[in-house]
């Protein structure tokens, strides 16, 4: 009886500026197997279903319990992680592809420094001079403390901003997770400090008014982080400030 298989169709692309193809694969199949551990068993032996030896499938991966963010790639058309994307809860044949919101570098490899960039423009950290005791430290408000605690769990995937369709170069918004980090400094006892500037930061090119508010974000999040919650009351937030920048209060 012959060994069930799986079957990848992977999108490929061998630089920056070339042009991407597809290349099949097939899979031992086994209970439990997910889409890492599938392209892992690719990188082992990279032969395409016609018997065609082909250079190993470049992606990245380094947590493999979806705390990293680093493995998100577009799975079946829907950005997500691939170390929790389990082979038997997906349609078959499993399409993979590159999210292409970010430039790619090579095959399923993506380059996501434009969000890293993005939470500079946000100030998204917080500024010490020092540190203190545990008994001399700030205290998080306990009323948002449950909501920071959620934006917190943010791995910085790209999952919103593939999904997001105000991002990309038919836009300029800086995307749902950078935005919503804002919020998160914000609540902290001491970057409270500094919420002006992120406010102000978000009134910018890019900012809070280049969001569609179309809720793919929400819908996408490997983390159920309630995004589009926070963008509307960073709106809000906003909103109060440029007021408070107009009458210098």
């Amino acid at each position: 009886m012959a060994e069930k298989k799986v079957r990848f169709i992977i999108e490929r692309q061998d630089g920056p500026d070339e042009k991407p193809y597809n290349q099949e694969f097939d899979v031992d199949y086994r209970p439990g197997l997910n889409v890492v551990a599938a392209l892992m068993e690719i990188q082992k032996n990279p032969v395409t279903v016609d018997g065609k030896r082909v250079p190993p499938v470049n992606w990245e991966c380094n947590c493999l319990e979806k705390v990293c963010g680093a493995c998100m790639m577009v799975i079946n058309g829907k950005a997500r992680q691939a170390c929790c994307a389990l082979v038997d809860e997906l349609q078959q044949p499993i399409h993979l592809q590159p999210a292409r919101t970010f430039p790619v570098i090579r095959d399923l490899l993506i380059d996501r420094s434009v969000m890293f960039e993005s939470l500079k423009k946000i100030q998204g950290w917080i500024e010490l001079d020092g540190s203190w005791d545990v008994k001399d430290a700030p205290i998080q408000n306990p009323y948002t403390a449950q909501t920071a605690y959620e934006i917190s769990h943010c791995m910085t995937c790209g999952c919103c901003l593939e999904a997001c369709p105000n991002v990309g170069p038919q836009s300029d918004f800086i995307g749902p997770a950078p935005t919503v980090q804002a919020y998160l400094f914000n609540l902290h006892p001491l970057g409270k400090f500094d919420a002006p500037k992120r406010l102000n930061a978000l009134m910018e090119k890019g900012g809070i008014t280049s969001c569609g508010n179309s809720q793919n974000c929400v819908e996408v999040c490997p983390k159920s982080i309630k995004l589009t919650t926070y963008l509307a009351q960073l709106n809000r937030d906003v909103n109060m400030q440029a007021l408070k920048n107009i009458f210098n209060f």
